[in-house]
């Protein structure tokens, strides 16, 4: 006999055993994500990581053999997880985390200004070493002295859906003005 028990019931399991807090790394293709963050939330979890970066083979044509495929992270992955923290964080209580994408202090500023208040950084740490951690935080400090933020939190949540001028930014409706500022022969950043 097949049971089968869903990604809620999971949490819930989990949650019931463990004394620490859980966090729950997600996939990006729900297709409500507001509703699964609540989900998760009511089943116990405390955290929500976003979004997990599924590693994909790739095929060799002349062997006919599947072939495991490292591919690390860049900075523009980082776009889809400020955008959905920026949404979601006001819609659940839970601690939200940004992975995939945080390379530099740039993308951790942006992180917490979307409402994380966690941000991964494994392809970076790969690429450059542990020594990076530093740099990031001496860029980090940087900004925010220049900038006069005394603290992260004073940051967090301030490039929100619910904090910026024109949330309407977050919103698919703006995706045609995004369209028609395009200019042909423009480079793509």
């Amino acid at each position: 006999m097949k049971v089968t028990i869903d990604a809620n019931e999971a949490v819930a399991h989990v949650k019931r055993r463990l004394r620490i807090p859980l966090a729950v790394k997600v996939s990006p293709f729900f297709s409500s994500m507001i509703h699964m963050a609540r989900r998760f939330e009511q089943a116990g979890a405390d955290g929500l990581v976003m979004f997990n970066r599924f590693y994909q083979p790739d095929f060799d044509l002349e062997k006919l053999e599947v072939q495991p495929r490292l591919t690390l992270s860049s900075s523009y992955e980082v776009l889809m997880r400020l955008h959905w923290v920026a949404i979601i964080f006001r819609s659940v209580k839970l601690d939200l985390a940004v992975t995939g994408g945080v390379h530099g202090a740039t993308d951790v500023l942006k992180a917490m200004m979307a409402g994380a208040r966690v941000a991964m950084m494994t392809s970076a740490l790969l690429k450059h070493g542990i020594g990076h951690v530093g740099v990031v935080l001496n860029d980090l400090m940087a900004w925010m002295a220049d900038h006069e933020y005394k603290s992260i939190h004073q940051m967090q949540v301030s490039m929100s859906h619910w904090a910026v001028a024109e949330p309407a930014a977050y919103e698919r409706g703006n995706y045609m003005r995004v369209l028609s500022s395009y200019r042909v022969g423009a480079s793509a950043s």
